[in-house]
């Protein structure tokens, strides 16, 4: 079972039509966002009705999990150009080793609102961060420090990007592929305190809360326990000799 629309889910809905509308009107793109990847996929589903106009998710980088919702009149075609988007490169000590957790809490502190902000991927040294273009003059000339640590933010990004993300290996034997026993062995805990979790509303399924214990996990499926992190799950099985169920995954670092 999953959880049911949030307030914040019907406003998402309600801007999301808007925009379609608008634009099919035959006025300008309209776009909405950043969004995280629940509300992309929410509004994936909501475009299946509503197939007025053309439309395009767009985060900067094909494989970006922050994207903006692009609708466009008929007469154009969508296009990544047309987005409201821009990156930028924060340079700093290689030693300094600042993470996605420090810009982020930084940026906030600012001021700046989390939809305006993209995917930022850090490596030693430079962090690439994706912004809407209105904020980006606030960022390069107002920032300079994250963490306590300073940086210098300027336009545009080289590529290749840093990696998005960097994981660990982990693997468990568990009695069956219900989502409390591949919590727990995801986290590293009881069985028990992993269906507490669940009910709590602190467990996520491919980025949808997830509120009953027994559902179903599947190859491929992301876990995401709040104030433990995220997991991807790559292989449930073979059964051992005894009826238990190897799996096999990596937490996202």
């Amino acid at each position: 079972m999953q959880s049911k629309p949030s307030a914040r889910d019907d406003f998402l809905e309600a801007r999301i039509t808007d925009a379609v509308r608008l634009a099919g009107a035959g006025g300008c793109p309209r776009f909405v966002g950043f969004l995280n990847e629940n509300e992309a996929k929410r509004a994936q589903s909501l475009l299946c009705r509503k197939p007025e106009c053309g439309v395009l998710f767009w985060g900067g980088y094909p494989e970006a999990e922050r994207v903006v919702f692009g609708a466009f009149p008929g007469f154009m075609e969508p296009a990544a150009e047309s987005f409201p988007l821009t990156a930028l490169t924060a340079e700093f000590r290689r030693q300094d080793r600042l993470s996605h957790r420090d810009f982020l809490g930084a940026l906030l502190h600012a001021g700046l609102e989390r939809s305006s902000l993209g995917d930022i991927l850090t490596e030693e040294g430079r962090a690439v961060i994706f912004c809407r273009r209105e904020v980006s003059g606030f960022l390069c000339s107002q920032v300079e420090k994250i963490g306590g640590v300073g940086v210098g933010i300027s336009e545009g990004a080289r590529e290749p990007f840093p990696a998005a993300h960097r994981f660990a290996d982990f693997s468990a034997v568990v009695a069956s592929a219900r989502l409390d026993c591949v919590v727990a062995a995801s986290v590293g805990t009881s069985r028990e305190k992993a269906a507490v979790m669940i009910h709590a509303k602190l467990v996520e399924l491919n980025h949808e809360q997830a509120e009953s214990p027994s559902l179903a996990v599947r190859e491929g499926d992301i876990l995401s326990v709040r104030g433990e992190g995220r997991y991807l799950i790559d292989r449930l099985g073979p059964q051992t000799k005894k009826g238990r169920l190897g799996i096999s995954g990596r937490k996202y670092i």
